[in-house]
């Protein structure tokens, strides 16, 4: 049992004791979400075998959710639980999607010994809290979504860490979050490991920290105007600085919401020195084309919504020598980017990236919980480097992106969800493949408290 595991279970005694206390049992809720997902990957390219450009997998999810209320007093203290499990209906070995040179598992699950699927995975998250006025302090299991750090829910089973963090609202207006992360536990696996980021992360010889530090500030100059600066450290990896701004401006008869964003990464410690701490971007000078930490990461994404329309258009550029840094323990990780799509993210070191969007709601033409959308982006200034020489000058990398999605309202099947993500990606890049990517997902929500 590791340390945040045992601290949990010691709290949850003590709670016991007080599990009649008006509060804690009154204000506790508790949720099974079902999702149902599908997913294959095709790789288009001619000349790679079978398993290297199929992927194809299929399962059903089931995560249980409980929050406590907290206790009568001064401090309140409570805990939540969130237990996962995930269920193969279909896969098989040669498509799994399982990486020879790791350890990591495939597509959606784990991987057992022989190299395929497993029939089933599970795992079980314990957080206490404690809160005085209006502060609380959370020690355990956490899902944060925060610019310096994002757990990622695309697969069937969502991505978690462990560790502490303390969120204060106490000044209008103001929310202070602070916190340390220790450990994460992939998306596609009931284990947990260290921190990392890309060249550093792989499974068998990679290196990896158990400290990353975070710290923001979210000032809410009023209803339409939010302005953020958060810090992230990520020990012997990486120090990040985020500013952001969004502002919603009521012109005619919609809303222009704009999203500025600007991130700042720097090295610490043995990343500034050890290739074995390096991470991957533009670096002529070394054969393995990998360096410390530098990246200024930019970016602007303006959305126009009338009459249930949605359109807009955003720019990135990403400067540096290296790409843009985030917590990547190689097995399928989330950045916060207005270009973190459904296969790329259009990070790299000089990557330009601009992008069109356009999403409608059929509320509007009386159709409610029926809703569409597309992206395209393009990014283009993109070098790589092998063996000391440039691989790519110059490349170019697309994507586009459809979804479409309902969501029953009434009737003995309200809440019912669907939704069809559908993906083509293109790309110049020495050494990447284009892929087409389908995912269906079906979702459903019992509340049990």
């Amino acid at each position: 049992m590791n340390r945040s595991t045992l601290a949990v279970a010691v709290a949850i005694g003590l709670l016991a004791q007080q599990a009649s206390a008006a509060g804690f049992i009154e204000d506790s809720k508790a949720t099974l979400k079902l999702r149902n997902f599908y997913i294959n990957n095709d790789n288009r390219d001619s000349g790679t075998p079978k398993n290297a450009s199929y992927q194809e997998e299929w399962g059903q999810g089931f995560q249980l959710d409980y929050t406590s209320g907290f206790t009568q007093g001064t401090v309140g203290f409570g805990v939540d639980a969130i237990g996962l499990l995930g269920v193969r209906l279909d896969s098989g070995k040669g498509r799994h999607g399982n990486p020879t040179s790791a350890n990591y598992g495939g597509t959606v699950f784990p991987t057992d010994s022989d190299g395929r699927a497993v029939s089933d995975f599970s795992s079980l998250g314990l957080t206490a809290k404690a809160k005085i006025s209006q502060t609380e302090l959370r020690y355990g299991t956490l899902m944060p979504k925060l610019p310096v750090i994002v757990s990622n829910d695309g697969r069937l089973l969502p991505q978690t860490f462990e560790g502490g963090q303390i969120t204060s609202n106490e000044f209008k207006d103001l929310t202070f979050v602070g916190g340390q992360i220790e450990h994460a536990k992939g998306r596609n696996s009931s284990n947990t490991e260290g921190l990392s980021i890309a060249g550093a992360n792989n499974a068998r010889t990679g290196e990896f920290s158990n400290k990353f530090l975070y710290g923001g500030v979210d000032y809410k100059l009023n209803k339409d105007l939010l302005l953020q600066y958060y810090y992230g450290n990520l020990e012997d990896f990486y120090k990040q600085h985020f500013l952001g701004l969004t502002h919603n401006w009521s012109i005619g008869p919609g809303v222009l919401k704009s999203d500025v964003r600007y991130f700042n990464s720097s090295d610490d410690g043995k990343n500034g020195s050890d290739p074995a701490y390096f991470t991957t971007g533009d670096y002529r000078s070394n054969a393995t084309g990998k360096g410390k930490v530098d990246n200024n990461l930019y970016s602007a994404l303006f959305l126009y919504t009338v009459e249930g329309h949605t359109f807009g258009g955003g720019y990135q550029v990403s400067n540096g020598s290296s790409d843009f840094p985030w917590l990547n323990q190689g097995d399928g990780s989330s950045a916060y980017l207005t270009t973190d799509m459904q296969i790329s993210k259009f990070a790299r070191a000089g990557e330009r990236t601009w992008q069109a969007r356009y999403s409608y709601d059929f509320a509007k033409v009386g159709v409610p919980g029926l809703t569409a959308g597309a992206v395209y982006l393009r990014g283009d200034n993109i070098d790589t480097i092998s063996g000391g020489k440039v691989a790519t000058n110059g490349g170019s990398e697309w994507e586009r992106d459809l979804t479409l999605a309902y969501v029953v309202q009434d009737g003995a099947l309200k809440n019912l969800g669907v939704m069809w993500k559908n993906a083509m990606w293109r790309n110049d890049i020495a050494g990447q493949r284009d892929q087409d990517e389908n995912r269906l997902i079906v979702s459903y929500s019992i509340p049990l408290l």
